[in-house]
């Protein structure tokens, strides 16, 4: 039903466009993946997929209306359930109304820093009025299930939004998300987002969310970004996370910890051949459960067509133990293709529970490489296997080929 909907209206865009004097832009990407894995309770799954992007543009003879859609297909080659069509946007996009308005109808990603939500709807921005712009959307909720969209009647999103316009270094915004169930409000919240940076070396920012139903910040993030060489990056980092729920849903009424981590991170590109990143994060679960996590890594360039990653991480606290590295190497043969290898070893304990309290070990191994057909067109592979408590040997790949882009459906 949704690669129906998707086609007609996808088609009747294009008799809309066609009809134009002075005639509208197509352009498109599509990719054929296959794809094989374990699944825990079904076995071995097999699944073929199409991945199709259009864009529509110069559809006015002002070059101000534009329409853009992007969906997938897939079909299980092992169970024959029929194809399972997701529809992600597909919507009309119009810009510089009147020089103050921007609108945009249809299915969409609307997000904001009090929320985000795939809703079937419109947004409208309003700037150019000022040193402050204002953004409202709304519409239908979307929520995809494993089998495809699993919305009710009676679900709404409606969001708001002010923020600072023409501060070059300054972003600053307030916004208002709120999203009903059947009807029920789920979700009330206000969020806050800004951003400064200073003396060309140095960023600020931060970002808040508070939940009206429940009456606490369920998320604070705040960090500075400094970097008095262009080489060379310092992080710091505080975050808090207190997890609540839809207040129509069953978690809503269990009891949770508030979480918070303090991070502090440095990059630092030496050369062009060598450059090296560490950092370390202090985790505090509540309850006196805490954990140190410990990360160093580096990115080799021994030869021009060669680069090498490596990075080891150790984690002790709360929950259990881990040291892990991981590998990857990736080499350019030619213009046209690319080789790439890979793995990751992990050693950890968890103690949540007896029967897991002693030390296991997980690897991943993978090959991978990219081929350029031609100018617009091009295939990959990916193969791994998976070695660890679940699976003593599990091998699953992806086979993304050929990948057509940029394309004119009017020319197939």
């Amino acid at each position: 039903m949704v690669s129906k909907r998707f086609a007609r209206l996808l088609f009747l865009g294009s008799l809309l466009a066609a009809t134009s004097g002075w005639g509208a832009d197509f352009h498109g990407r599509s990719s054929t993946q296959l794809l094989w894995f374990d699944d825990f309770y079904n076995g071995r799954q097999v699944e073929v997929a199409e991945y199709l992007r259009v864009s529509v543009t110069n559809v006015d003879k002002g070059g101000k209306f534009s329409i853009a859609g992007y969906g997938r297909g897939t079909q299980d080659l092992n169970n024959g359930e029929g194809i399972n069509g997701r529809l992600y946007y597909l919507y009309g996009d119009y810009r510089g109304l009147f020089d103050k308005l921007d609108l945009r109808i249809g299915r969409q990603f609307v997000n904001s820093s009090a929320g985000t939500a795939l809703v079937d709807g419109g947004m409208f921005d309003l700037k150019n009025i000022g040193a402050v712009g204002f953004t409202v959307f709304g519409g239908r909720d979307v929520i995809f299930g494993l089998n495809g969209e699993t919305g009710h009647e009676g679900d709404y999103v409606l969001g708001m939004s002010a923020y600072l316009a023409g501060f070059r270094n300054t972003d600053l915004d307030f916004a208002w998300f709120r999203k009903w169930d059947q009807g029920d409000v789920s979700r009330d919240i206000l969020g806050a987002s800004f951003k400064q940076y200073l003396f060309n070396r140095m960023k600020v920012y931060a970002n808040a969310r508070y939940d009206l139903t429940s009456e606490v910040f369920n998320e604070v993030l705040a960090g500075v970004k400094y970097f008095p060489i262009a080489r060379l990056i310092f992080t710091g980092e505080w975050y808090q996370s207190y997890p609540t729920f839809d207040t129509t849903s069953i978690y809503s009424v269990f009891a949770v910890n508030r979480y918070q981590e303090g991070v502090f991170r440095v990059d630092y590109t030496i050369t062009d051949m060598f450059a090296v990143n560490g950092g370390y994060t202090r985790q505090d679960f509540g309850d006196d459960g805490t954990s140190d996590v410990f990360e160093v890594g580096c990115t080799i360039r021994p030869i021009e067509k060669v680069t090498i990653n490596l990075n080891y991480d150790r984690r002790d606290g709360y929950g259990g133990q881990l040291n892990g590295g991981m590998l990857d190497v990736t080499y350019d043969a030619t213009k046209s293709l690319q080789l790439a290898t890979g793995m990751t070893y992990d050693v950890y304990n968890r103690d949540f529970f007896t029967s897991n309290s002693e030390q296991h070990s997980a690897q991943l191994y993978w090959v991978g490489g990219r081929y350029r057909l031609a100018k617009s067109m091009q295939a990959s592979l990916r193969i791994e296997d998976n070695v660890n408590k679940t699976y003593n040997n599990s091998v699953q790949g992806r086979f993304p080929g050929p990948t057509r882009a940029p394309w004119d459906p009017r020319s197939i």
